[in-house]
């Protein structure tokens, strides 16, 4: 096999890959306008919270984001279903931030169950003669 046919065969390939991958094969405008929407999304919650929380409570929630992102993420949409839905009086404060916590933890809480699956080999009880 020539170098040349190899190098098409490598060339094929790898064009193979970055199709069935995506993200290297896509156009770079696409990305970037992508990546702008997804900023402004981010900005546009930030603005909300700030609006929404009190320094404290805001202070809180960054340090949860920190040690659990998902409880976080929960939170921060829960609040701001609430702001856009006229449900919260005023700025939340770091107590009734606490207790939103608290139900979103009792919300996600892990349920741990074991199930004993015994082996019936060479059981005693098994022996009816």
């Amino acid at each position: 096999m020539a170098d040349s046919d190899l190098e098409e065969i490598r060339a094929r390939r790898l064009a193979e890959l970055q199709q069935q991958y995506g993200g290297q094969g896509q156009d770079p405008n696409a990305r970037k306008d992508q990546e702008e929407a997804q900023k402004r999304q981010e900005d546009m919650i930030n603005s909300i919270l700030s609006q929404v929380l009190d320094q404290n409570a805001r202070a809180r929630l960054n340090s949860i984001a920190l040690v659990k992102p998902e409880k976080a993420k929960m939170v921060e949409r829960m609040l701001i279903q609430m702001a856009q839905t006229g449900q919260l009086p005023g700025r939340i404060g770091e107590d009734q931030l606490k207790g939103l916590l608290e139900k979103v933890s009792m919300q996600t809480q892990r349920k741990t169950k074991i199930n004993f699956d015994r082996r019936r080999v060479m059981d005693s009880d098994d022996d009816d003669y």
